[in-house]
This record gives structure tokens, C-alpha cells and sequence, in this order.
């Protein structure tokens, strides 16, 4: 509903992008606003719109008349393979530079761990994605620049975004095992003659975790938000630069269906990762 109010006050005449620039009479326009249903009210606007949603129709683009869902889902793979890319660079990054911060606290380790972190926090992906473009892609040679096909493709896009997650996951990692370093049990596992790296990894990993499986969790939104920047960067074939170019349109359909399905995968990864919180900590199994 929000999206559809956005939309709806913005300035600008869809009926206008439609046509282009091409020269047409005020009666054409009027009627291509009839039967588009601009003319009416906005809540008969939105309750059409509703009505049509709760049927499984989302509507056919205003710019090009293509239906909106076999749209989303031709694009829809390029954007989850992107999104996938990033989230498994944010985790791996981020768990490992944050075990080894916490495991070596105030060393070179743990400064350069710190770093990174600042680093993927700060720095906005599509600066990050342009960096990487000018030295892999144009001074090296090894990436192509640009395109949605082949796994090559998906490397300087999933860093560049993944580096943001990273960023977030070294931070969260770091300070929750030192939390958990300092905790009785793992005092009483030194003692008992566990070795070490028992205890960093079997236990204190296993518990800082938790908290860090959350991040994850969120972290997918704003991997697939960040998808819509650097799909435009690097001019790959998702949704993300489908709601790009439906917004700069006014494309009202194109843009609700992508929000509606970006929010369905956000919802589900969330609730995956809330049913996970059960094999990884036994007290919430049993409680």
C-alpha cells in the first residue's frame, strides 16, 4: 500500500512515458487514461488493484503491455543467483575475519579483521563495484564487466555486494565471542584440558553464532535492495534493474510486483532462519 501511494503522488504522467514524445491529441490521451483506469479515484485505483492482486494478477506493464509475473520470473534467477553470490561472501568473510579478530584480539589479525569490517560498513557497493570494475575488469582483464550469463558474471557484483553483509558479520562475530570467551563454561573447558581449538570452535562458535545467524537474516533485505544499484552498475538482467527502470517510468504495476515478490522471499528466509535457531542451540529445541 505504501509503494502504491509513493507511485501515485509522484510527479509525471505515466500516459506521457507511455507515448514517449510522440505527438498525440489531448482526446487520445484522455481516453489512453480512461482505459488505463487513471482518471479514477485513488482507492478505486488501489481496490482494483487489490482485487486483482488476491486473484494472482499482477497486471501487464504500462510501458510495453507485457504481463508483470512471467516478467519478474524470467528475471527473477539472475537476481536469487546474485543474491546467493553476495549473502555466501557476506558469511564467509565476515564469520572467518571474525573468529580470528576475536581469537587474536588486539594483533595484526585482528586490526586488519577491524578494517575490512569499517571498511564494508562505510563504503557504498556501487563505489566498491566500480573499483572493482576499473582493476579486475579493465586494467586486468579477468572479469567480464558487464552481463548476467556465466558464473564469471557473478563474481565483482557478489563482492561488492557481499563486502556490505561482511562488513556487518565481522563486527557482530567479533564482539559476541569475546562475550562468549569470557563466559564460566569456557573458563571450565580450559580447565577439563579441552583443547583449544575445541573450545573456539565446537563451543564459542557455536554460541556466538546465534546472534549472528539473525544478521544473516536481515542482511538478505539488504542484499536484495542493493541488488537494484549494482545490477545497474554492472548491467545484469534482474529485477533489481527492472525496478529501476520501472520507477524512472512510472511502471505502478512492474514495481509492485517486484516489491510484492521481494518481500515474499524476505519473509521466507527470515522464517527459515528463525526454524534454524533449533539445530544450532539445543534450548530452544527443548524450550
Amino acid at each position: 500500500m505504501l509503494v502504491f501511494v509513493i507511485m501515485y503522488v509522484l510527479p509525471g504522467d505515466p500516459v506521457l512515458q507511455m507515448l514517449d514524445g510522440n505527438a498525440t491529441s489531448p482526446e487520445a490521451i484522455a481516453e489512453m487514461r480512461h482505459r488505463l483506469g487513471l482518471d479514477l479515484p485513488f482507492y478505486v485505483q488501489f481496490s482494483h488493484y487489490f482485487m486483482q492482486l488476491l486473484q494472482g494478477d499482477f497486471g501487464a506493464s504500462r510501458i510495453n503491455n507485457d504481463p508483470v509475473l512471467p516478467k519478474i520470473l524470467e528475471h527473477m534467477p539472475a537476481t536469487l543467483a546474485l543474491t546467493a553470490v553476495s549473502a555466501s561472501v557476506a558469511v564467509v568473510v565476515g564469520i572467518l575475519l571474525g573468529v580470528l579478530s576475536a581469537i587474536h584480539r588486539n594483533g595484526a589479525i585482528d586490526l586488519i579483521a577491524r578494517f575490512v569490517g569499517l571498511f564494508g560498513i562505510s563504503m557504498p557497493s556501487f563505489w566498491t563495484g566500480i573499483l572493482l570494475l576499473l582493476l579486475f575488469s579493465i586494467s586486468l582483464g579477468w572479469f567480464p564487466a558487464m552481463g548476467s550469463s556465466g558464473w564469471k558474471t557473478l563474481v565483482l557484483p557478489g563482492f561488492a555486494l557481499g563486502m556490505v553483509g561482511a562488513g556487518l558479520i565481522v563486527r557482530m562475530v567479533r564482539n559476541t565471542m569475546l562475550e562468549v570467551l569470557g563466559e564460566p563454561f569456557i573458563v571450565t573447558l580450559r580447565a577439563k584440558g579441552l583443547a583449544e581449538r575445541a573450545v573456539m570452535y565446537r563451543h564459542a562458535l557455536r554460541n556466538a553464532f546465534i546472534p549472528a545467524l539473525t544478521i544473516i537474516g536481515v542482511m538478505v533485505g539488504e542484499l536484495l535492495s542493493g541488488t537494484v544499484v549494482i545490477e545497474t552498475v554492472f548491467a545484469r538482467q534482474g529485477i533489481g534493474r527492472i525496478l529501476a527502470d520501472a520507477i524512472m517510468a512510472k511502471d505502478l504495476p512492474v514495481v509492485q510486483g517486484v516489491v510484492f515478490f521481494t518481500a515474499i522471499i524476505y519473509v521466507v528466509v527470515n522464517l527459515l532462519v528463525d526454524v534454524s535457531y533449533t539445530f544450532i542451540d539445543p534450548r530452544v529445541r527443548r524450550s
